[in-house]
Order: C-alpha cells, then sequence, then structure tokens
C-alpha cells in the first residue's frame, strides 16, 4: 500500500502519517527503488492502533507508551482488539441512529437532536421564566450523553412535576449577584441536594468527571452566590454517591 491509501483505509490524512514517522511513532516502511513508501497489513494495524488511542484522549507521549507495552504481541490478537473496537463504534453509531429516527418521525422541536426520553421529562416540567431553571435545562441537555438515560429521567421526573422545586429555583435567582459568603446559601444548597432522590443517584453511571476541568466551567456560569450553591449541591450529592453500596 502507498501512503495514501493506507491513510484512508485506517481513517486518517497523509499528513498525520508522515508526523508519526517523524516523531519516531509509526516506524518508516520499506521503500520501493522508485522512492515510495510501501506499507503492510502490520503497518495498517499499528497506525489504527494509534489512531484509535488517541480519539481516546492520550497524548502522542502517552501513546508510545501504550505501543512499547504492546510489542511482541500477535498480529491475530492486535487485530480481534481492533475488530472488537470496531464492533463497539459499530453498536453507538446504531444507537445514536435510532435516536435519529426518532427524533425524525416525530415534530422538530427546538430541543432537537435531544433524546426523545429526554424532550418528554422536558415537557413534562412546568413553564417557568426562571433563570435558573433555564440554565439547568441547558446543562442536562449537555450532560445528556453521560447521565441520560431512561432510569435517570424517570427518577428526575418527581422533580420536574415538584412545586416546591420552582420555589427553590426562585430563591436561587434571588442570589444572583450576591456574595459567595450570603448567608441563604447554606440552607438552600442542602433544600435542593435533599430533594434529588437517590433513584437519581442510582440511574447515574458510577464515572469519573466527565471532562476534566467540566466542574470549573459549569461553576464558572454562575454568579458568585449562585455558583457557591450548585458547589455544594453537587459535593452533597457526590457524598451521597459514594456512600451508596457498589
Amino acid at each position: 500500500m502507498r501512503i495514501g491509501e493506507i491513510a484512508a483505509l485506517v481513517g486518517v490524512t497523509s499528513r498525520a502519517v508522515r508526523h508519526y514517522h517523524h516523531i519516531g511513532l509509526l516506524p518508516e516502511p520499506l521503500r520501493r527503488a522508485n522512492g515510495y513508501r510501501t506499507y503492510s497489513l502490520r503497518d495498517a494495524v499499528l497506525l489504527a492502533r494509534i489512531r484509535r488511542l488517541t480519539e481516546l484522549g492520550l497524548t502522542l507521549d502517552e501513546v508510545r507508551d501504550v505501543l512499547m507495552d504492546d510489542a511482541g504481541r500477535e498480529l491475530a490478537e492486535v487485530l480481534e482488539e481492533l475488530d472488537a473496537d470496531l464492533a463497539r463504534q459499530e453498536h453507538g453509531i446504531q444507537q445514536r441512529r435510532r435516536v435519529l429516527a426518532g427524533l425524525l418521525a416525530g415534530p422538530l422541536t427546538p430541543d432537537a437532536p435531544l433524546s426523545p426520553a429526554l424532550v418528554e421529562f422536558l415537557k413534562a416540567a412546568p413553564v417557568t421564566t426562571s433563570p435558573a431553571a433555564a440554565k439547568d435545562r441547558e446543562h442536562l441537555a449537555l450532560l445528556e450523553s453521560t447521565v441520560g438515560g431512561d432510569a435517570v429521567y424517570a427518577a428526575l421526573r418527581p422533580l420536574a412535576e415538584d412545586p416546591a422545586v420552582l420555589l427553590m429555583y426562585e430563591r436561587l435567582d434571588e442570589l444572583d449577584g450576591a456574595a459567595a459568603d450570603d448567608p441563604r446559601i447554606a440552607a438552600l444548597a442542602a433544600e435542593l441536594a435533599a430533594a434529588v432522590p437517590d433513584e437519581v443517584l442510582a440511574a447515574i453511571p458510577r464515572r469519573g468527571p466527565v471532562v476534566p476541568g467540566f466542574e470549573q466551567a459549569l461553576l464558572a456560569d454562575y454568579p458568585p452566590a449562585q455558583a457557591e450553591v450548585v458547589r455544594r449541591v453537587m459535593r452533597e450529592l457526590a457524598a451521597r454517591a459514594n456512600r451508596r453500596p457498589s
């Protein structure tokens, strides 16, 4: 295979292949008499492994360490791993297509492309002009791919239909412009955390942070007093989640 052919086969650019050669991540293949590189199946497997690891978020130095650990593995073993990875990707694509099919089958709303389950949950929430409630809705949509799912929305449904929750949002709105040591913060944070049912925490997969720095970015989206309320709620919910039996 020529460089353009192996790049197209693996799904990277020829420029990326040359860069991997330049930094020693991908060994230079044999060259023909005319100077063109000739790539083998082993080269394609290694290049696919590099692509997969970088897509998982590893730096090129970290990829290098992983590849060194894999040195000497049988080709069939590596191919089986890549095939399993493709199967997982295929399953994920099928799930996303089912979501799209459900959205296309019904009326398209401003909530698209949210999942049908989240759209139904948001429809059940009472109408409100609360800025804090609107912001919560945006954050829920943002986090859907990580914490979403029918079980989560089913557990959250009582909150969406509880008038007391709207009153708490209004109290949160009143903290806009207040200082981070406002005396109203502690009580409101405690009430908001207590309002979240244990079923919600049980329905959320046990995972680490969604993205490094996400919590800081989330808190930065609020003014000081509101951010302190949200920080305390997140801390309390995390503590409750850690107390859950494994």
